[in-house]
């Protein structure tokens, strides 16, 4: 079966979301850098469901905690995010995307100390709903870790 051309409405429609999408993406970047907890709403659904790596979690405020617990204890902190694809899906209200994140943390006050950094991959589906595109499920695989793991654990239940 041969698949029909998409139409312009329908290949615009496709490049928005996939704006849309990378745009929300960059934005989490920098709300976990500046630590505005209070934004991930700007990104995530409420009724999200996440793994990052230690179990299954649902909930913006079971997002806030996990990203506090991390981040909260260390000092700056720069989240990369690059080599993202998106698949929007036919209707353009649903889409997953694949973006590799490679984040290095430092600790309070220790400008030229040590530092440590994770290297992984989010895969996150995505749904268009009334206040734009929203991360409905986020699965975090880590691939790489190194350095002092102290920076982010210090602290951590």
């Amino acid at each position: 079966m041969r698949k029909e051309p998409a139409t312009l409405h329908e290949t615009i429609a496709e490049l928005q979301a996939e704006r849309a999408i990378r745009e929300g993406l960059a934005r989490f970047a920098r709300v976990l850098d500046t630590k505005q907890w209070h934004a991930l709403a700007d990104v995530f659904a409420a009724d999200l469901t996440f793994d990052y790596g230690l179990g299954e979690h649902s909930g913006i405020a079971a997002l806030e905690a996990n990203m506090r617990r991390f981040l909260d204890v260390c000092g700056p902190s720069q989240h990369l995010i690059g080599s993202i694809t998106v698949d929007v899906a036919p209707g353009s209200l649903t889409a997953t995307s694949r973006a590799y994140v490679q984040a290095r943390h430092q600790r309070p006050g220790d400008t030229g100390g040590p530092v440590f950094d994770t290297n992984g991959e989010y895969i996150d589906r995505w749904t268009f709903r009334p206040e734009g595109w929203r991360i409905t499920r986020r699965d975090a695989l880590w691939q790489t870790n190194s350095g002092d793991a102290a920076i982010i654990w210090s602290g951590a239940n």
